[in-house]
């Protein structure tokens, strides 16, 4: 569910009233029920929920949404739209008893709704996000954030930092890094045998042979042959005007980007409100929406749903792919939460 106090509520409810997402996976909603319930009430939807345990066999039926409640005692009220401890607690709740299950294989991926950073950080979980929350639950050692959207498959090497840090950030391990994940995600998750994938440069020009900074000469450009001695199809660093729009085209199949406005203002500028990110390098399928909490337009009923609705569809197509299932009509569609 994300944060009860932000749209996640409103989205997975707006969601799931979509004909064809029951065709796409079987879903559970982690989450509190009184919220779930409230939500469909103030949006008008001909929709119910129905409580469901652990292991409990799910019941499809049209016009029903099936609720995992793992908090007791049940939430208390608390006000949409603002910031707290209680509703912080919670959102990390849901993803502890989601990948709890992943893990014993009771589902086969989990999506995420939007949670608040300053909420969690009241309820003293003190995570820069969910990528760095999920890789210390899984007890994974390298993992990273991957955006899809449209023909783009960006992996970014930082993301929340300031621009004035960023020379001191990039160093060459933490590129290297991005473009093993980057063409790990392409060839387990995507399914490409050998996929190319596109460096970006920092400086315009890539530097121009040191006239605009070093960085391209002293981290990237070693990173990137680095990678290449591992039979890993990267590009040397390429500016990043021609890079994206390069990719766009089928070039290549996907992009490490150096920082976030890099990679995010043309996955947006083709994708927006479609994105999906993509957790890479956990033993768990984990989709998320491409947005925040958007408190100020809580309670309006005007958040876009799409995002959500791709990020279930990717994790679906994800897991089916791993189960050999060519088509969710064809056999049982896949359980996603």
């Amino acid at each position: 569910m994300g944060d009860p106090a932000g749209i996640g509520p409103e989205v997975i409810v707006k969601a799931l009233s979509e004909p064809r997402l029951q065709n796409v996976c079987r879903s559970i909603v982690i989450g509190s029920i009184p919220v779930m319930e409230r939500t469909i009430k103030s949006l008008k939807l001909r929709l119910s929920t129905y409580r469901i345990d652990d292991h409990a066999a799910l019941r499809p039926r049209r016009g029903t949404i099936a609720v995992l409640d793992p908090l007791d005692p049940p939430l208390r009220k608390f006000r949409p739209g603002r910031a707290a401890a209680e509703t912080g607690a919670a959102s990390v709740t849901f993803i502890k008893k989601a990948v709890e299950l992943a893990q014993l294989g009771c589902i086969d991926g989990m999506v995420t709704a939007p949670i608040n950073k300053e909420a969690i950080h009241m309820a003293g979980c003190h995570y820069p996000g969910h990528t760095e929350l999920l890789a210390d639950l899984t007890h994974t050692n390298e993992s990273g954030m991957m955006i899809v959207g449209g023909p783009l498959r960006i992996m970014f090497v930082t993301t929340h930092v300031a621009i004035r840090d960023l020379s001191s950030l990039l160093t060459q391990v933490k590129i290297e890094k991005a473009i093993r994940l980057a063409h790990l995600a392409l060839t387990t998750l995507f399914g490409i045998k050998r996929p190319k994938v596109g460096v970006a440069a920092l400086n315009p020009h890539a530097g121009e042979h040191g006239l605009f900074g070093d960085e391209e000469a002293r981290v990237i450009l070693p990173a990137a042959r680095s990678a290449q001695r591992q039979g890993i199809l990267a590009s040397d660093p390429l500016p990043a005007d021609t890079l994206f729009g390069k990719a766009a085209k089928g070039h290549y199949d996907g992009i490490v980007a150096l920082y976030h406005d890099q990679g995010l203002i043309p996955l947006k500028l083709v994708s927006f409100g479609t994105c999906v990110n993509l957790t890479v390098g956990l033993p768990i399928i984990r989709t998320s929406v491409d947005h925040g909490t958007a408190f100020d337009i809580v309670g309006k009923g005007i958040a876009d749903p799409g995002s959500l609705i791709e990020a279930m569809k990717l994790a679906a197509n994800i897991a089916q792919a791993k189960t050999g299932r060519r088509h969710v009509k064809k056999g049982p569609s896949r359980r996603v939460t």
